[in-house]
């Protein structure tokens, strides 16, 4: 995982922040795979309740986490019971890795 403790923790605090205690993180994407060289940040992050609002709360979580990152790209998926579970959600559970 190509990502320093100091991000993980960043990572975690913000959607803590945005989406509560018991929201789950996962970093996917190439950032999973210590061979390859730079990319942006994927993540996708789950919530047991309805999440109002989830662009902008995607957006948000984004940009704090960009600024946090000194302006590394950082794209932000959601995964909650009110919204759709797309085949992208089992892509990042199945081959992510849990912050």
């Amino acid at each position: 995982m190509r990502l320093n403790p100091e991000q993980v923790a960043q990572i975690r605090q913000s959607a803590a922040e945005g989406f509560g205690q018991e929201a789950r993180v996962w970093l996917f994407g190439s950032r999973v795979d210590d061979r390859k060289l730079g990319g942006d940040v994927d993540l996708l992050v789950e919530s047991g309740a309805p999440i109002d609002n989830p662009a902008f709360l995607a957006a948000q979580l984004s940009a704090r986490l960009q600024r946090k990152m000194h302006g590394r790209k950082v794209d932000v998926l959601l995964l909650a019971p009110n919204l759709s579970h797309l085949p992208i959600h089992d892509i990042a559970i199945g081959e992510g890795v849990r912050l």
